[in-house]
Order: structure tokens, then sequence, then C-alpha cells
């Protein structure tokens, strides 16, 4: 058994002037499609709460800013009143334990169907194409209704989403809040060349497909403070049709663009796991943008407890987001304190209804 002293994962880190965390491992934002009519549930409380640690940091799952927002059933929003108040027990059962829990705000985009718009209309997106049928955990196919390309004039008023969702987090006690600027999302969708082809301030160049997400980031930053706000990306991704041709320089103009922004932390996913000897092994390409941005750093992707272990010892990150490992165990810190076995994620799981199985029923371990 290693000792905290030992474990570079259990070592503190000051986040901010007033979030001071007394460990490295953080809870990824995982989807989960339980909060029933896109309003949190009681159950919600218990799944964040079993995670909660003292001293420790979550990320919600992603977070619709509007009606507009949504791409799938049961995903939670925090537009409406309703949806504030039903966040704040979840909040306050995860702040009983000491942790703290930033909530990850999210426009699916494209990514969507008509069932899930207002009035069935077309989702809305950088561009006009639309995104091939995904394959699901359980072997459904899903398909996605062709988008609607924003208006300029439009842009705006989704901007103004995303800062009021911000505000309406405060308000429900939250610590803070994550911009998903992820996994073919709407704000990837404007960043990346495969899915942002406007010929207008917002497309073509680096710096115009980038414009959308930094529009974001300041109206958020500016209105909830930048200490409270962090911000989801992933370069090397290629999910929902959204990549790009040069992740490399989009990452590092992000990393370098956000140091004049004033968020706390960057968020990054590594590409894909490499397997060297019959082993999954991160293939840590992040350090140049790790080294551009001066703020917090929290590397995600594949990480074990000794990959996640290394990675903060050698400066690679500051922080580490466990998403799969923290999912199936609760008790994911205390399990690397003394070495114990994992329980075993159960994918099938995953993205079920039930309030209870593989959601709350993983085993804490027996002391």
């Amino acid at each position: 058994m290693e000792s905290k002293e030992s474990m570079p994962l259990l070592t503190p880190h000051k986040l901010s002037p007033s979030l001071s965390l007394s460990h490295r491992i953080i809870l990824a934002p995982l989807t989960r499609k339980r909060a029933y009519g896109n309003i949190p549930q009681p159950h919600q409380a218990t799944y964040y709460a079993q995670r909660a640690t003292a001293g420790g940091l979550l990320l919600t799952e992603a977070t619709g800013v509007s009606d507009t927002a949504q791409g799938y059933h049961d995903t939670p929003g925090i537009w409406t009143a309703e949806q504030v108040d039903a966040w704040r027990p979840v909040v306050d059962a995860v702040h009983a334990k000491g942790a703290a829990i930033f909530c990850q705000i999210w426009h699916a985009g494209r990514v969507s169907a008509f069932e899930f718009q207002p009035g069935g209309k077309a989702p809305v997106s950088s561009t006009a194409k639309g995104v091939s049928p995904q394959m699901s955990v359980d072997g459904r196919l899903e398909e996605f209704s062709p988008p609607r390309k924003l208006e300029v004039d439009e842009i705006p008023a989704i901007v103004d989403d995303f800062r009021k969702a911000a505000r309406n987090a405060i308000d429900a006690g939250f610590d803070g809040v994550e911009i998903h600027s992820a996994y073919g999302y709407l704000i990837e969708q404007f960043l990346k060349d495969s899915s942002n082809d406007r010929n207008d301030e917002y497309g073509g160049t680096l710096e115009n497909r980038c414009r959308f997400a930094m529009e974001v980031v300041d109206a958020v930053v500016k209105e909830i403070g930048g200490d409270r706000v962090g911000i989801r990306l992933s370069p090397f991704a290629d999910y929902m049709d959204c990549h790009d041709s040069d992740p490399h320089a989009l990452a590092l103009y992000m990393s370098t663009k956000l140091n004049d922004h004033g968020v706390v932390y960057l968020h990054m996913i590594e590409p894909r796991m490499a397997m060297v000897e019959g082993r999954r092994v991160v293939p840590k390409r992040l350090l140049p943008y790790r080294e551009a941005f001066k703020g917090a750093f929290i590397a995600n992707g594949g990480y074990d407890m000794e990959e996640g272990n290394k990675a903060v010892d050698e400066g690679y990150t500051d922080l580490v987001a466990f998403g799969r490992l923290f999912l199936a165990n609760p008790d994911l810190p205390r399990r690397f304190e003394v070495g114990a076995e994992l329980n075993k994620y159960d994918r099938m799981t995953f993205y079920t209804s039930d309030p209870v199985v593989g959601y709350t029923d993983y085993q804490f371990l027996l002391e």
C-alpha cells in the first residue's frame, strides 16, 4: 500500500484562491441519461454524493444551456427555474461531503433530432451538414436530424444562453462551471474544419473558427468570474463526424489564447490509447498545451492509477479526470490509496434509465 505522501494523485492542489483540493482525482463529466424530462432527480444527488470526498472535485454530466441545446433524452438542463431548484439538493449533497462540484454547461448543436427541439424544428449548428448515424453502446443505430446553419446575428443569443446557464449554476450553489467544447458538440462544431464550412467571421481561419468559443468564455467569465470557469477540449477526437485537419495547431492556439481570457483550468482529452506490450498506454501528447496554458491543467482519457500518478509526478498535468473507473468505483480515491481491487464497469448500463442499477449500486470497499 502506497502512502498518501508517496502517491502524487493524493497530494493537495490549490485550484484557485477560493478552492483548495486535497487530492488530484477528478470525476470526469459523464452523460448518464437519468434526468427524467431534463430535470435533475433525487437519485442524482445520491450518485454524486457517493463519489464526493472531502477536498475532491466533481464535474457533472453535460447540462443543456437552453431548450435548443438538448440532443438526447433525459439529459439535465439548467435554463429553467425548475431545473435550477432541482440541482440544489444535488449540490448540497456533494457539499455535505466536503467536495466541490462544477456544472458542465453544454449545447449539443447538430447532434440532435427534431424530437428534442422546441416545435420540432431543425437543430442548429455551425453548418448545414448533418451527422452520420452512430452505433450506440447497446447496438442501436442513433440517427440525427439535418441541422440548420446559424446566421451570424443568431450567434450572440447562443453565447448569452451559456452566460445565463453559468449564472443559474452559481445560483444553484455550484462552485463553478466547465464549458463543454469537446466531442463533436456545438462549440467543437465551430472549432473544427470538418464541421465548420462557414465563410463569415466565424469560419475559415483558425482564429475565426475559435471566435465563438472565445465569445462564450468571455461571457461566462465576465458573468461569474474566471476562477469559477474551466473549459474542456478534445482536439484529437473524431467524434460525431467532427475532426480537424491540424489538431495540434487548434490545440496550441486555444491553449495559448485562453491565457488572455481568465479561465482557471483547461481540461483536455488525450488521443486514443496505444497498446505497448499488450498493455494500454496513455500517449501523453498534451505536453505542448499544458506548457502553453498558464492555469491548472486536467488530463483525461484512459488513465489508470499508475499512469495518473506518473503524469502528476512528472509535471505532465496538475490533475487527472477519471470517467469509467470513477463511475464503477464511487470510492476511487480510497481504493487508490489502499491499493484495492477495482469494480468492473458495465457498459450496458451506462445510459439506461434505471435510477439504481448501474448507477448507484456499485459497491464500496468493506472496511
